[in-house]
């Protein structure tokens, strides 16, 4: 019986506190991304090595337009970073996500859509970057959130679409070329603000 209480105590406690985030307005953004890019291979017909993931940051604005459905576009700074063997492998970009979703239970949403993304910097250690395939790329997001009054917390994997390789070009030799996959394949946590 207790459970039962205290089960209907923090559903009471979430639908009181969660309303102000279901309404459209504008907001900022940040949190953190667990990354890792796609395979590095360091010379032409070497062995693929696969990235060990790491910690990186973004911030941003958002935008929310309905209730209890809702699109929700943003603008977000972003900067990740890939861990393969001695080296890594970092990125800088603007990500543009297109989302829709559907409220629940007042406090829980999920949504999905499109992230348009445009690469600013590219490094990757101890070695000069020739060029990236498409600075221009397109990924999917998806994810659950929850609001609480203003501030709302979410979850969301991003994938890119298409294949986008960085061709880097050892400094020592002009005959030792080296490509990594730059497609994100990341957990985001984020926190908003709702103005």
């Amino acid at each position: 019986m207790k459970q039962v209480f205290y089960l209907s105590l923090v559903f009471f406690v979430f639908t009181t506190f969660s309303s102000a985030q279901n309404k459209s307005g504008f907001g900022f953004k940040g949190g953190v991304n667990y990354n890792a890019n796609g395979d590095y291979f360091e010379s032409i017909g070497a062995t693929a090595q696969q990235p060990e993931r790491s910690v990186g940051y973004h911030f941003g604005i958002f935008g929310k337009i309905g209730h209890k459905i809702f699109v929700k576009p943003e603008l977000v700074y972003t900067s990740t970073k890939s861990d393969y063997d001695s080296d890594s492998f970092k990125m800088q970009k603007l990500d543009a996500p297109l989302l829709a979703g559907i409220r629940f239970f007042e406090f829980l949403n999920v949504f999905a859509g499109p992230s348009f993304q445009y690469i600013l910097d590219t490094e990757f250690e101890g070695v000069d970057i020739k060029e990236i395939e498409n600075d221009f790329t397109v990924g999917l997001n998806f994810g659950v959130g929850v609001s609480f009054n203003r501030v709302g917390i979410d979850l969301r994997y991003e994938r890119g679409f298409s294949e986008n390789e960085a061709i880097f070009i050892d400094t020592n030799s002009d005959l030792n070329v080296s490509k990594i996959d730059t497609r994100p394949d990341q957990l985001i946590l984020s926190i908003s603000l709702l103005l």
